[in-house]
């Protein structure tokens, strides 16, 4: 449980989401990693060009900053702390609820996500040069895939997870094996 709760400080430096577009124009396909606290270029300028790209279709430009990373790093510090304080001091049940308060704030930070690449793909400035729509004569959207691969024109637009999803993942499966080898553990003291 101590285990799983110190590798969640690997969160801090590594990221835990990518977003990766390629197109025959972009030899080197365009991309941006997501960090608790930032976002960051896959390679030199791919936000700036992604920028100005979506510039011409009415897309918002990609923040610097956004609100959530006031609050990401703080949510991470906390559940490290408390998952040590819980290792080092409570009884093996406790992990448990640590691992689905884990659960429910990644599914929180997935809604995020999706609500902010719904607002970023369909609420288009009226002004674009460019205006594209769907077969029904409704302006075309240009969100990308929550997870998965997407074709949006001529792109194809990935959403994956990175190195830091899986450091949570791993830190669940080692706070769940330590719940189970706890109660396993409690279980034959009380039977002697």
């Amino acid at each position: 449980m101590v285990l799983a709760s110190i590798i969640m400080l690997l969160l801090f430096f590594l990221p835990i989401w990518n977003i990766t577009l390629e197109a025959p124009q972009y030899p080197t396909p365009l991309g941006m990693n997501i960090y608790i606290n930032r976002l960051a270029d896959e390679n030199p300028n791919d936000l700036q060009n992604i920028n100005l790209m979506n510039h011409y279709v009415g897309m918002k430009n990609i923040p610097d900053h956004l609100k959530e990373f006031d609050l990401f790093p703080y949510v991470v510090a906390f559940m490290a702390f408390l998952g040590l304080i819980l290792g080092l001091f409570a009884k093996p049940k406790w992990f448990i609820f640590w691992v689905i308060l884990l659960i429910v704030l990644g599914i929180l930070g997935l809604y995020d996500f999706y609500l902010w690449e719904y607002d970023y793909g369909h609420n288009l400035s009226p002004h674009a040069a460019i205006k594209f729509t769907n077969s029904d004569g409704s302006p075309m959207a240009y969100q990308p895939p929550l997870f998965g691969t997407k074709e949006i024109l001529n792109f194809t637009a990935h959403s994956y997870p990175r190195t830091g999803a899986f450091i949570l993942l791993i830190s669940m499966v080692l706070a769940t094996s330590s719940f189970f080898i706890g109660i396993k553990k409690s279980r034959k003291i009380q039977l002697t």
